[in-house]
């Protein structure tokens, strides 16, 4: 928002971010005219920018949680962009972000999408109701800006902006 926080203005403390840690299709709702709004902060912290992370205890959905904060418990911006990444995929594909009906080389979507990308066939991962009706610039477009956010190393990834 253009003033940012009411906290912001009481107390001077601007320098803090909101760390969602539970990113996914199911915390995204859509208003009349389909503007995405994110909801459910139930397991969202504050944390001050100038703390690259923070150690909390695991929290977030399997599939959309980026790696390092599995293997770490450390929450951060760059997670929640992870999850993002996620949801833009799932978007894109047609599909959930673990789909266990797949054999084991396709059932997580992250890998599935970057294995495809690297044998260059990213536009087969596109939901085929999908891409009969888009641009196939504007669907590369969009599996690339999910790619970006999940990116393994995570100090690659896109901003939250």
């Amino acid at each position: 928002m253009d003033n940012g926080s009411l906290d912001s203005h009481l107390f001077k403390e601007g320098d803090h971010c909101i760390l969602h840690r539970d990113v996914k299709a199911s915390t995204i709702t859509l208003d009349f005219g389909f503007n995405a709004k994110l909801g459910d902060f139930g397991l969202a912290r504050l944390v001050d920018h100038a703390k690259r992370s923070k150690t909390t205890h695991l929290a977030g959905t399997m599939g959309y949680m980026a790696p390092e904060c599995v293997s770490s418990g450390k929450a951060s911006k760059e997670a929640d962009v992870y999850s993002f990444g996620v949801v833009a995929l799932e978007i894109a594909c047609g599909r959930r972000s673990i789909e266990p009906k797949y054999e084991e080389s396709q059932a997580s979507l992250v890998a599935w999408v970057w294995d495809l990308y690297r044998n260059r066939q990213l536009l087969g991962t596109a939901d085929p109701k999908l891409s009969m009706d888009s641009d196939a610039k504007e669907m590369e477009c969009l599996l690339t800006v999910g790619l970006w956010c999940v990116h393994p190393n995570q100090n690659s990834r896109s901003s939250m902006r």
